[in-house]
């Protein structure tokens, strides 16, 4: 059973720095593509970043190129997403996903999810 379980959500001041981990099992890591989402309430799931586990290659989303970093780690099965410069509109819940097609931001590409964590960015 395919199971994807994030971990590192928080509250942080603008500014801050958070890194989630998303712990994947169930499925041959190497042969997909991991990205995360945010959903702030209210609103519907966005994508935010994806890395393909098979040749490393990374997406952003325009919102946040530069200031957050998604990256794998395949012998411990943990994709991560290093988040920096946070701001008040970042504050959502984030969730990881898994997806056969690499470069993908787009929710329905996604075949297993992840139940979320929160991330709340307040002063």
């Amino acid at each position: 059973e395919a199971q994807l379980v994030e971990s590192g959500g928080g509250s942080v001041q603008p500014g801050g720095s958070l890194r989630l981990s998303c712990e994947v099992s169930g499925f041959d890591f190497g042969d997909f593509a991991v990205g995360w989402f945010c959903q702030a309430p209210g609103e519907g799931r966005q994508g935010v970043a994806s890395v393909s586990n098979g040749d490393g290659s990374t997406t952003y989303s325009d919102a946040v190129r530069g200031r957050l970093t998604v990256s794998s780690n395949k012998a411990k099965h943990t994709v991560y997403l290093q988040m920096n410069s946070l701001k008040l509109e970042d504050t959502a819940v984030y969730f990881c996903a898994a997806s056969r097609w690499t470069g993908s931001l787009t929710p329905l590409m996604y075949d297993y999810w992840g139940k979320g964590t929160k991330v709340t960015v307040s002063s």
